[in-house]
């Protein structure tokens, strides 16, 4: 059994969860599975698949976890006690060869978003494992240890990054969950502070780690279907968070409908708002440089203000990255793929995403197009004209 417990996923599966809980109950979604790798063939673990997908809809939360959710300040009562009646239904998943007949696999996750939103993380740490169990009979632990040890020493053989802060957020797409457990506490030993946390929240409870997570782009996606009208759809969902959360999880998403959109719609009020904002596509640097600027075109301090960067990042790039926003803004590093599946095996780029809510299209529309998920181009069409985005 890969899933043995609920908590095994990010935090803000969660922290969303409460937000449609108590906004967005009658939400009706659809989530699918996408492997950008090319040549993969997934048909055979698709067995395997759903046998671990009836496991997991076999957990419930145990008291202690429970426990440990109340203890946020940021979690509401009603919502723990929601999560104590609460069960996942393994009718809301299909999993079916694709019809290119290419090996690829079609998952479709369709029901309320109260019901699914939980099944993200854990259905793609499924098919990763099951995956590498067959490509690695006897996993290289070794080589593992190795690279990871590597890393470590960068950040450690100098002062130079003592005040670094750096978060596993590589749940979904770590080679196996007892490699991620070891890792961590590997990282919690030799790192120390530097270690800011992880977004797994079962290893934040059992470790002592702080739980770390906000939004993902399937809250801003919904609200495109929820909100108002569609081009206030962001500033309907960063309102609608901030009226649930009263200055708590301040760090706002930034690349739903591209940098320029944001930016439009992250005007004095938000940047009062928010903590910080999270970079997930695009060149990193580039989009540090404009936070930047935008916060002091506002006549806002940057380093008043937290720059979270979290795509496709390597210790190298989050060392350059460091040097160079450090004594301009606060910082840190959401580190996934490099950290939790790197043991000399190609890892898999696996996504689940939000494609529907309540019936019509909801997309992203990344500052790298090739993040982009939807079956609909008109719809697409109309949302780069609505947003202004002319790429």
């Amino acid at each position: 059994m890969i899933i043995t417990s609920l908590l095994d996923t990010d935090l803000y599966k969660f922290t969303m969860m409460q937000v449609v809980l108590h906004h967005f109950p009658g939400a009706q979604v659809e989530y699918r599975f996408k492997c950008r790798n090319e040549g993969i063939d997934l048909r055979p673990i698709i067995p395997a698949i759903e046998e671990e997908i009836q496991n997991l809809c076999s957990l419930r939360f145990r008291e202690r976890e429970l426990d440990y959710l109340r203890s946020f300040r940021f979690i509401k009562s009603d919502f723990v006690d929601f999560l104590g009646l609460f069960q996942m239904n393994a009718k809301y998943v299909e999993i079916v060869p694709s019809p290119k007949d290419n090996g690829e696999i079609d998952i479709t996750i369709r029901g309320p978003w109260l019901h699914t939103i939980l099944f993200e993380i854990p259905v793609l740490a499924i098919v990763n494992e099951l995956y590498f169990r067959e490509q690695a009979h006897v996993p290289d632990y070794a080589e593992g240890r190795r690279r990871l040890d590597e890393k470590l020493t960068l950040l450690t053989q100098s002062v130079e990054f003592a005040d670094m802060r750096i978060a596993d957020y590589g749940t979904r797409r770590r080679f196996s969950r007892l490699w991620h457990e070891e890792l961590l506490l590997t990282c919690k030993e030799r790192l120390g502070p530097i270690l800011a946390g992880t977004s797994n929240v079962l290893y934040a409870m059992k470790h002592g780690l702080i739980p770390l997570g906000t939004m993902a782009h399937e809250y801003l996606q919904a609200c495109q279907a929820l909100g108002p009208r569609l081009r206030d759809s962001q500033t309907f969902g960063f309102e609608t968070w901030a009226r649930e959360y009263r200055g708590d999880l301040g760090i706002a998403l930034s690349d739903v409908y591209g940098m320029d959109a944001f930016l439009r719609d992250f005007d004095l009020y938000f940047c009062k708002l928010f903590d910080g904002s999270r970079h997930d596509s695009g060149d990193p640097f580039d989009w540090g440089e404009r936070m930047i600027r935008h916060y002091e075109a506002h006549r806002i301090d940057p380093k008043s203000r937290t720059l979270i960067f979290s795509d496709a990042l390597t210790f190298p790039l989050m060392v350059e990255l460091y040097r160079r926003f450090k004594d301009r803004a606060k910082m840190a590093f959401g580190i996934g793929t490099n950290l939790t599946n790197d043991l000399g095996y190609t890892p898999l780029q696996i996504v689940i995403k939000m494609v529907r809510c309540n019936g019509q299209p909801v997309a992203k529309l990344s500052d790298t197009p090739a993040k982009n998920m939807c079956d609909d181009e008109a719809y697409l069409q109309y949302l780069r004209q609505v947003f202004e985005i002319r790429r």
